[in-house]
């Protein structure tokens, strides 16, 4: 390869992550890694991936709370790692049910805890406690009840092939095409183009996915695709406002590409319960003869 063609490539490559405000090549390199984990640990034991999810969110707490710092909110990082580890095993070892009372049980806790700090700040530290133990802990349970079930592997795939589309595409599509920002106020590298083109190819791949993976209606797919570019577009968005109000670009450094633990995490917290939900929803409809 001539080096006028390397200095060619080099280029392109630069202006991609201008444009995106991502360094390309890293952030896929880092997204193979993670996909590669994730299977081998559904694919060997499934209750690994329940002690990866459980890592991973203990990681988030610890970005988070660093984070809030720069708001002079500080939230009870060891109480959170605690609850964390509980609600991990309430929603392994009790499925959704599980998961519900043990939120239910650790909230009143958390803030019981914080008593002992008195009264100034309490409002604001208890409401950042309350948002950390739902956005991560809670919403990360539904990713282990994906992966309960004996075909675990299959069902969380495809949250990795939806969510894959949909975050690739809206990063191809908003690059190459992207003219009208999406939310400018919130992240404005996003554009509508971007959430067609995510819309569009996470439809495809999510038929594509239950046709092939989930072994059921390709139309099925098509409709948790539309579903997941709307809740991991959302999860996204939520991110983007939580971090321009704190005045950070990225929640951590540990993910060359895409930022911290959190920054990967945040469109796939928010389309993991509503898969589950379809999921749930479909199986009870074949089991009443429905489908």
């Amino acid at each position: 390869m001539s080096s006028t063609t390397v200095s060619d490539l080099h280029s392109i490559n630069e202006a991609i992550n201008k444009r995106a405000g991502r360094k390309l090549l890293p952030s896929i390199g880092v997204s193979l890694f993670l996909i590669a984990l994730v299977w081998f640990s559904l694919a060997s034991y499934r209750i690994l991936f329940a002690g990866l999810v459980t890592i991973a969110v203990i990681l988030g707490i610890r970005e988070l709370h660093h984070a809030l710092t720069t708001t002079k909110i500080d939230i009870p990082q060891w109480s959170l790692t605690t609850a964390a580890v509980a609600l991990s095993a309430a929603a392994w070892f009790g499925g959704v049910s599980g998961l519900s009372v043990a939120t239910a049980i650790a909230f009143p806790c958390l803030l019981v805890l914080l008593l002992p700090r008195g009264t100034e700040g309490f409002v604001s530290t208890a409401s950042a406690s309350a948002l950390a133990l739902i956005y991560l802990p809670f919403l990360a349970g539904f990713l282990i009840l994906l992966a309960r079930p004996s075909n675990g592997l299959a069902r969380v795939m495809t949250l990795v092939v939806l969510v894959g589309c949909n975050d690739t595409f809206a990063y191809l599509t908003g690059v190459l095409f992207g003219k009208h920002p999406l939310a400018p106020k919130i992240s404005p590298k996003k554009t509508i183009e971007g959430l067609i083109g995510s819309l569009i190819f996470t439809v495809i791949g999510g038929s594509l996915a239950f046709h092939l993976i989930m072994d059921s209606d390709w139309w099925l797919g098509a409709i948790a695709g539309l579903v997941t570019v709307f809740t991991a577009t959302a999860g996204d968005l939520i991110e983007s406002a939580l971090k321009r109000d704190m005045a950070i670009k990225d929640m951590g450094s540990l993910l060359p590409g895409h930022g911290g633990i959190m920054d990967r995490l945040d469109s796939v917290l928010f389309a993991a319960p509503a898969l589950w939900l379809a999921l749930e929803i479909v199986r009870r409809a074949q089991d009443s003869g429905l489908l």
